[in-house]
C-alpha cells in the first residue's frame, strides 16, 4: 500500500492532473470516479489506483479482483484526487485518438459540432454530453480551446467522452472550407443572424458553429459560415451561454432528423 506523498507514483499523477502538456506527451489522462471507470475500455487503462477505505468496499474488492491495483492510504488518495471527496478509484488512461476523416466520413449526412475557443470546462463537457444525446457525428475544435481531457470537462460529459469521436485543429478556417466543399451546411450561432435556428432544415448534412463564451466566434470563422442562426430571446436576456446554445441547436436537428 502506499502511504507516503512523496511515492513518485502520486507525485506523478499530481503532475498529471496539473499539466496538459505533460498529459498530450506521454498520450494519457485521468478518471476518477466508480461510473466513468467501469465504463472504460480495459484496453485503455494503464494503472489503476484505489483508496484503503473503498478497496474494503463490495465495488473495491471487484476492482481488486479485475485490475492489477495500488491501494493509497486514503489522505494520500484524496491528495492525488481532482475532487474534494473522491469516490475511492482513480487511473491513468490512453487518450483517444481520431482523425478528421474519422468524424467527416462517419456517416453520409454527418451532424457536426465546430467550436471556437470555448474556454469553460464545463461547457465543453455538457455540449459533448448533449451532442451524443442528440446523435452527433463528432466535434471539431480551434486548437486553444479548453482541454478535453481537464477533469472537469470529464466529469460533465458523464461517459459521452468515450462516444463521442473529437479532433482539434490548427488551422480551424480551411478545416471549415473543407467541410463546405464536402456539401455539409455550416450555421453560425450569431447575434447578428435575422433568421431564427428552427426555421432551417437540419435533415442534410449540417455544423453547428458555436464560439467563445466572452466574444462568440471570431469575425473571420463566423463569416465562413453558409448562414447566421439565432435563438430567440424574450425578456432582457441577450444570449444563452455555449453549452445551452449548442444544445438547443442540436437537438433541434436531432427533432427534424428524427420526424
Amino acid at each position: 500500500m502506499i502511504t507516503s506523498g512523496t511515492n513518485n507514483k502520486i507525485k506523478h499523477i499530481i503532475s498529471l492532473q496539473k499539466k496538459p502538456k505533460l498529459r498530450k506527451e506521454e498520450g494519457v489522462f485521468i478518471v476518477e470516479g466508480i461510473k466513468m471507470f467501469l465504463e472504460l475500455e480495459k484496453k485503455r487503462i494503464k494503472e489503476v489506483y484505489i483508496s484503503e477505505s473503498f478497496s474494503k468496499t463490495e465495488e473495491g474488492k471487484k476492482i481488486i479482483k479485475g485490475y492489477n491495483v495500488e491501494i493509497v492510504k486514503d489522505s494520500i488518495f484524496v491528495d492525488m484526487s481532482d475532487t474534494k471527496t473522491p469516490q475511492g478509484v482513480l487511473a491513468i488512461v490512453k487518450q483517444l485518438q481520431y482523425t478528421l476523416d474519422d468524424i467527416l466520413n462517419k456517416e453520409e449526412k454527418p451532424m457536426l459540432l465546430i467550436l471556437d475557443r470555448i474556454q469553460d470546462p464545463g461547457n465543453l463537457g455538457t455540449m459533448i454530453r448533449g451532442g451524443e444525446g442528440a446523435g452527433i457525428t463528432g466535434i471539431i475544435m480551434s486548437k486553444d480551446t479548453v482541454d478535453i481531457y481537464n477533469q472537469k470537462v470529464i466529469r460533465s460529459t458523464m461517459g459521452s467522452l468515450y462516444r463521442v469521436p473529437f479532433v482539434y485543429v490548427d488551422d480551424l478556417k480551411s478545416v471549415i472550407e473543407n467541410i463546405k466543399r464536402l456539401g455539409i451546411t455550416t450555421y453560425a450561432a450569431h447575434l447578428m443572424a435575422e433568421e431564427s435556428y428552427d426555421k432551417k432544415d437540419y435533415k442534410k448534412g449540417c455544423a453547428f458553429m458555436i464560439g467563445n463564451e466572452a466574444n462568440g466566434l471570431s469575425d473571420e470563422i463566423a463569416s465562413l459560415s453558409d448562414e447566421y442562426i439565432k435563438i430567440p430571446m424574450l425578456g432582457n436576456v441577450e444570449s444563452l451561454n455555449a453549452a445551452m446554445a449548442a444544445t438547443i441547436l442540436l437537438y433541434e436537428g436531432a427533432r427534424q432528423r428524427r420526424n
